[in-house]
């Protein structure tokens, strides 16, 4: 039985759903133009990256909290 969170998916493959969604065509052709790709890509690497953007709020709330053991002059050493 197909649920409503499952409609859309095709089993076999990647997990992926078909969607429809309403833009205004100014947003979409500015996100076109900064993502150089078509609207499908488009929607992907916005949708991606407000998906990571959780992950990078935690890892600016653990700014200054977090003590590394490396010596940052020791490790700029090798780029001279």
């Amino acid at each position: 039985m197909i649920t409503a969170p499952d409609a859309g998916m095709i089993y076999g493959m990647k997990a992926e759903r078909k969607i429809t969604v309403h833009v205004r065509s100014e947003l979409l052709n500015k996100a076109q133009r900064a993502a150089r790709a078509g609207i499908s890509e488009t929607v992907r690497k916005g949708l991606e990256l407000l998906a990571a953007s959780e992950a990078y709020d935690g890892l600016l709330k653990m700014r200054g909290k977090v003590k590394f053991s490396i010596n940052l002059r020791e490790l700029r050493q090798d780029r001279r």
